[in-house]
């Protein structure tokens, strides 16, 4: 408790609160303005965070995660066009609601569930993070090997409606983690090139495919631009009985979004998904979800918050990401020297009781900025993408070849971004492909570890108890997801 203490106090000093306001500022103006990203923003932000100290680095990446899962709402309210995937169910209510004469209410509504589904989530990351990477230093080689099993074989969920797709985005991931270095030293697949000794970098790796493959879309569709509803504030502040008729909702919400969270490759626009549906199946009014329903806008934006910091537990106590914006944390923690997983506590106690302390600040100051300037939020959906998509290209190709002074990985960014942009057209989604991409070499690196200590046998795989539950539990979901699927056709 005392180091989580330190870490808040830390946070009050002004350089770092000044950190955190400005990456939660950011997070949120681009989370506002549709096409743009959180993966974007923080993909384009770690390489300016090299000659940062590694605890300041990580309040500003942390804070730009939750601000931008949050701004996502005030342009799916006032525009009709979801500033983010995670806010694309608030559109279906927030909305109707702000062309009924009721944007203030709205936003307020969505604003106070974020906040409410932010601070939930920060409980179970403070409660939870510690306990599961103790629990975890405990585990063999064999049994990490198996929980990261457990972890690929949920690229089959978040395949979206093709079942295919989404297995071949994993692989295909899994294949491009292939060239470079085995665990053994042997270089492998790299064509005689030896820039990649090292493998494909996974920044460059993350801002082709995110942001590169975004701009390309946007230059397509540059002249697109959005009818705003004038804003008012009326009703923005939730009152007491809001509060109680609200409460049931906003708790199942914001644990469906921290549960969802939790699992590798959900993210934020599924959470949602998941709380608005059950918010629908358990109202007394249904029919109003869908033409401006108050419980649609509490659901959505309690979850989506929510995962934010459900995802951080796995990333923190086991280093496994919990989304794509966790997979990108996971590469900055690594280019500052702090190793996530079983012994981050106990190596790096400032760094992560300071993310964790980032979380729940980030989330009081994103509320706060939200209801003062929702309306100047709004405005920015007419910055010409004449003017912003350069400066975002320029910001790519400089973040890309800071990472190690290299062309190189200029042209591995836009390769990626074409690869990208092809499967994004062919409807195959990245989220199953960056999956597969971080995990299958941690995946392979604890195989070999295992293999090593076992003296080459897999026996230790099935005989032991907590890796064969792992592979028991990799293979029940996997069958139960592809049933699912074959049901649904």
């Amino acid at each position: 408790m005392q180091e989580l203490l330190d870490a808040f106090t830390y946070l009050t000093q002004p350089y770092p609160l000044f950190l955190l306001v400005l990456g939660t500022i950011l997070g949120i103006v681009v989370g506002a303005m549709p096409g743009l990203t959180g993966a974007m923003l923080i993909s384009l932000t770690v390489p300016l965070t090299f000659g940062m100290e590694g605890v300041d680095a990580l309040i500003l990446l942390v804070s730009m995660y939750v601000g931008s899962v949050s701004g996502g709402l005030i342009t799916a309210t006032l525009l009709r066009m979801p500033g983010t995937p995670a806010s694309m169910m608030t559109t279906l209510d927030g909305y109707p609601m702000a062309l009924a004469g009721k944007p203030g209410r709205a936003l307020g509504l969505g604003i106070s569930a974020s906040a409410f589904g932010g601070i939930v989530s920060w409980f179970f990351l403070l409660l939870l993070a510690k306990p599961m990477a103790n629990i975890s230093t405990q585990l063999s080689p064999f049994d990490l090997f198996a929980l990261v099993m457990t972890a690929l074989v949920l690229i089959a969920s978040v395949s979206g409606k093709s079942l295919a797709a989404g297995i071949f985005a994993g692989l295909l991931g899994m294949l491009f983690s292939v060239p470079g270095t085995s665990p053994i030293g042997d270089i492998r697949w790299t064509g005689g090139f030896t820039q990649l000794n090292d493998g494909f970098k996974l920044l460059p790796v993350l801002i082709g495919l995110y942001a590169i493959s975004q701009i390309v879309q946007d230059i397509l569709k540059i002249d697109e631009k959005g009818e705003a509803i004038p804003m008012n504030r009326t009703g923005m502040f939730m009152s007491l009985k809001d509060w109680t008729s609200q409460g049931f909702n906003l708790i199942r919400s914001s644990l469906l979004g921290t549960w969802i969270g939790l699992l590798p490759g959900i993210g934020a626009n599924i959470g949602s998904v998941v709380a608005y549906t059950a918010a629908k199946n358990s109202s007394k009014t249904p029919e109003e979800f869908g033409n401006g329903s108050e419980e649609g806008i509490v659901a959505s934006e309690a979850a989506n918050n929510a995962t934010v910091g459900g995802a951080l537990i796995p990333l923190i106590a086991l280093g496994i990401p919990g989304s794509v914006i966790d997979a990108i944390l996971l590469g900055a923690l690594m280019i500052h020297n702090v190793q996530p997983g079983p012994l981050l506590f106990k190596n790096n106690p400032l760094e992560v009781n300071v993310m964790i302390a980032t979380v729940l600040v980030a989330n009081i100051v994103m509320a706060l900025f939200m209801v003062l300037f929702a309306g100047v939020l709004a405005k920015l959906m007419y910055v010409p993408r004449s003017i912003l998509l350069p400066v975002i290209l320029a910001c790519c190709v400089i973040g890309s070849f800071a990472l190690s002074n290299r062309g190189f990985d200029v042209a591995v960014m836009l390769g990626f971004g074409a690869i990208g942009y092809v499967m994004q057209r062919l409807k195959i989604p990245l989220a199953p492909f960056v999956i597969g991409f971080v995990l299958a070499p941690i995946a392979e690196n604890n195989l070999v570890e295992g293999l090593m200590a076992s003296g080459g046998s897999y026996l230790p795989l099935v005989t032991k108890p907590v890796s064969l539950t792992f592979l028991i539990i990799a293979a029940a979901l996997l069958i139960l997801t592809v049933r699912k699927h074959f049901n649904e056709k």
